[in-house]
C-alpha cells in the first residue's frame, strides 16, 4: 500500500482534482469527440471488453466458464426475492456502462463482474496477477480499520454490485450487520446467490443510494468501494447527502475509487484514454468533481484522503 497520506479540515479542504495540462485537456475533448460517433465508440467498447477477457484468461480467470455456470442456473427465485418492481431508475443509471448496452441492467453484467474485476485490478501492483483485486481491497479495509474509533454495529455498502465489498465489510467486520445496496436488481440476484452458498447473512436492498427509503441515524459506517467514478456530479452529491442522514452520530462515511491526481491517469495515451471513457460514460465528471468539498459541505467533520493503490484513494470523514 503507497503511504501517502493528506489530512483536510472541513473548514479548508482542497482540491486533490488533477490539474490537467492544455495538451491533456485537447486529448479528452479528441476522445469525446470519437465517442460521440456510435459506430467508433461501439468499436472501442467491444475493444475494451475483448481486452478484458483476453487480460483475465490470461492470468487464470475462466471468464468464459464462470459465465456459462452461472448462465446455467435458473434464477427467477432470487432475482423476485431482491428486485422492487415500483423502482423508477434515474435516468444515468439507463445508459450503457462497461460495453454493455443495458449497462447493469442485464444478466451478462451480472454474471461478468466478478471476472471483470480481477481482471482489472491486475496489473495494479508489480505482480500484475489475480491478486490484485484482493490486494486492493485489503489495502482499503486496512485503512479504514486504523482510522475508525469505534466498532461499526451496522454497515451500509452503497453501489454493492454482486457484494465483493459486502462480503469483504462482514469479514472485517464479523460482529456487524451489513446491509448492501444497489440499483441493479440482476447483481443482488447474484449477491443473495453468493450469500447463500458463503453463508454470510447480508441484508440485499435494490434502491438508489441517493434515496434508499433506510430510516435516519440508523448506521455506524457507510462504504462506497468503486462506484463514485460512474456517478454524474449530481448524483455524487446526492449520495454524499443520503449518507449523512443515514449515519449516526460519530459515524464515518468511507470512499475508495480512482484518484485524479494519480501520475497513472494523467500520463494515460490517448488510445488507452478512449478505451477507459467507452465503459466509464462518467469518468469526466468525477475526475472534474471536488469530492473533498462535496464531502466537507455535508458538515462531515474530519477528512482524510490516503493513497492506497497507484491509482487509488481512500477518503474517510467523520459525522460529529
Amino acid at each position: 500500500m503507497t503511504a501517502t497520506s493528506t489530512n483536510l479540515k472541513s473548514s479548508d479542504s482542497q482540491s486533490q482534482a488533477a490539474k490537467f495540462s492544455p495538451r491533456a485537456r485537447l486529448a479528452s475533448r479528441l476522445v469525446n469527440g470519437i465517442l460521440a460517433i456510435k459506430p467508433l465508440a461501439n468499436f472501442a467498447k467491444n475493444r475494451a471488453r475483448n481486452m478484458m477477457i483476453e487480460r483475465a484468461e490470461t492470468i487464470g480467470v475462466p471468464w468464459r466458464d464462470n459465465v456459462r455456470q452461472l448462465s446455467n442456473r435458473n434464477w427467477d427465485a432470487d432475482f423476485k426475492a431482491v428486485a422492487n418492481p415500483q423502482l423508477d431508475y434515474p435516468d444515468y443509471y439507463t445508459t450503457s456502462f462497461h460495453a454493455y448496452e443495458r449497462g447493469n441492467l442485464n444478466w451478462e453484467a451480472a454474471w461478468e463482474v466478478e471476472s471483470a474485476a480481477l481482471a482489472v485490478h491486475a496489473k495494479i501492483w508489480s505482480e500484475g496477477d489475480v491478486r490484485g483485486d484482493l490486494m486492493l481491497r485489503q489495502s482499503y479495509h486496512d485503512l479504514v480499520r486504523q482510522q475508525l474509533e469505534i466498532e461499526p454495529k451496522a454497515i451500509l455498502d452503497f453501489g454493492c454490485s454482486v457484494g465483493l465489498s459486502s462480503f469483504a465489510l462482514q469479514e472485517v467486520f464479523p460482529q456487524a450487520k451489513v446491509t448492501g445496496v444497489d440499483l441493479s436488481p440482476y447483481f443482488l440476484a447474484v449477491a443473495k446467490y453468493r450469500s447463500q452458498q458463503t453463508g454470510q447473512n447480508i441484508s440485499w436492498l435494490h434502491a438508489a443510494a441517493e434515496s434508499t427509503g433506510l430510516p435516519d441515524a440508523s448506521f455506524d459506517l457507510v462504504s462506497a468501494c468503486l462506484m463514485f467514478h460512474e456517478l454524474p456530479q449530481s448524483a455524487a452529491k446526492a449520495i454524499i447527502s443520503e449518507a449523512r442522514r443515514l449515519l449516526r452520530s460519530g459515524g464515518y462515511l468511507t470512499i475508495m475509487d480512482m484518484n485524479p491526481s494519480s501520475p497513472i491517469y494523467q500520463a494515460m495515451p490517448p488510445y488507452i484514454l478512449t478505451l477507459l471513457k467507452s465503459t466509464e460514460p462518467y469518468l469526466d465528471q468525477y475526475f472534474a468533481l471536488d469530492l473533498e468539498r462535496a464531502i466537507a459541505e455535508e458538515s462531515f467533520t474530519t477528512l482524510t484522503i490516503t493513497t492506497n493503490s497507484p491509482r487509488h484513494r481512500t477518503i474517510v470523514a467523520r459525522k460529529l
